[in-house]
């Protein structure tokens, strides 16, 4: 099944977030590499594509899982709630109705 992981920035997160970066996307790779990432990325604190200094006020990851408590252990261990770039994490079901 699909779930949403919503995690949320504490202020001024941006130099955590990008020193925790390169070990986020690591993991958001071999989820992908497994087929079982649909899509993930930011919130810009702006609206644009690159927020500049503005930074980030979190992030969206669509993926598979066996089950609400392997969606929950795997973003519990997510490098940016580890390392305090995320403020609370939302993990919740998700079902994928459009595109079909």
């Amino acid at each position: 099944m699909l779930y949403t992981i919503i995690g949320q920035d504490i202020p001024d997160s941006l130099e955590k977030r990008m020193a925790s970066r390169p070990a986020h996307v690591a993991r958001l790779t071999l989820l992908q590499a497994q087929g079982r990432l649909l899509l993930a990325g930011p919130f810009p604190a702006v609206d644009a594509e690159d927020p500049g200094a503005a930074g980030f006020t979190g992030s969206l990851i669509v993926a598979e899982f066996t089950s609400l408590t392997e969606a929950e252990s795997w973003a519990d261990a997510d490098p940016y709630l580890i390392n305090g770039v995320y403020s609370q994490v939302d993990v919740r079901p998700f079902k994928k109705a459009f595109p079909s």
